[in-house]
């Protein structure tokens, strides 16, 4: 059994794996993470799934899949959610995604904007560093914990 790369702690097919496999997400939080979780596993149609018809007409699955190649996720943190439950229309869910590619690790920042289309939350748009809130990432000696959260060290994880 996997871990779902979410971070909730809960294992896939308990947790992302069952919207990915097509139960609908119930809350806004549980599509951004599944989407999160869509990346990591290399699924774009999901990706493509989960996007609302304006944000899908402009959306190139082949660069998505070439992002795919080079790209290593290391961690999503919430931060904070509003709206976005069973019974609303629209919601929101700040992130903060980490990962590296191009031997680079980065902190992607994001307000993410989610509605309801044909009963399902999907992906409306977004805010990349919303209030311009700096994301401060600590320096992790070799033997500490990983920062993504897989419970390794970070040389063996991450840092590897």
């Amino acid at each position: 059994m996997r871990e779902c790369p979410c971070g909730s702690g809960k294992q896939l097919d308990a947790c992302c794996g069952l919207y990915i496999d097509g139960v609908p997400a119930p809350t806004a939080e549980a599509t951004m993470r599944s989407r999160y979780s869509a990346h990591v596993l290399d699924n774009v149609d999901y990706l493509v799934s989960t996007l609302s018809n304006d944000q899908r007409a402009d959306y190139s699955k082949e660069e998505a899949e070439r992002s795919f190649a080079d790209t290593k996720w290391l961690g999503l943190d919430i931060r904070k959610t509003d709206k976005g439950n069973e019974g609303d229309e629209t919601g929101t869910v700040e992130f903060v995604a980490r990962y590296r590619s191009g031997g680079q690790t980065t902190a992607h920042h994001e307000l993410s904007f989610f509605t309801r289309e044909d009963g399902r939350w999907v992906f409306s748009g977004c805010e990349m560093n919303p209030k311009a809130t700096t994301v401060r990432v600590e320096k992790v000696g070799r033997n500490a914990p990983c920062p993504c959260g897989s419970g390794k060290k970070y040389k063996k994880c991450c840092g590897a």
